[in-house]
């Protein structure tokens, strides 16, 4: 590691810490050379992920369509900026580790769809009626009625 203002590589560590919820470490260096200080961070390399769309075209993975998807499907729900992120992350994460090279957008849809299930009810029609394409009413009710009929089911559970 080379100091940043001197240019020389004899430096130390003097501090390390994780950061980014241990996905990343925090170090703290002082040059020999010159005693100034600077900080640098180590983040796992992940393996670059390829994702196939619908007309087998090819792109590599990009976290914030499906932070954006999850964004739009959840506008004006009662739904925290930090239960999207904690679902992206959950869905990353699943993603990750099947540590293949490529996945189809159809895998990552389905994966989203079950997460924002769980997230909210109308959030999850919102984005399942863009995902699957509605054509006509008839299809979205019937994947309206799978909803209410999953909340009537979880609600008599609860009791």
């Amino acid at each position: 590691m080379r100091c940043p203002f001197c240019g020389k590589e004899d430096n130390r560590v003097i501090d390390s810490r994780p950061v980014e919820e241990n996905n990343s470490i925090r170090r703290r260096r002082i040059c020999d050379a010159c005693g100034r200080r600077f900080t640098t961070y180590e983040k796992v390399e992940t393996i670059p992920l390829v994702v196939i769309k619908k007309d087998n075209n090819r792109e590599p993975y990009d976290r914030a369509k499906i932070e954006g998807g999850i964004l739009r499907a959840c506008h004006k729900r009662p739904v925290s900026v930090n239960q999207i992120k904690r679902t992206v992350d959950e869905i990353e994460a699943e993603i990750f580790d099947r540590e293949e090279k490529e996945i189809s957008s159809r895998e990552i849809g389905e994966l989203v769809m079950e997460k924002v299930h769980s997230l909210d009810p109308v959030a999850y029609v919102r984005f399942a009626s863009v995902y699957r394409e509605f054509k006509d009413v008839e299809t979205f009710m019937d994947e309206l009625e799978k909803v209410l009929k999953a909340e009537n089911t979880r609600k008599l559970t609860e009791r």
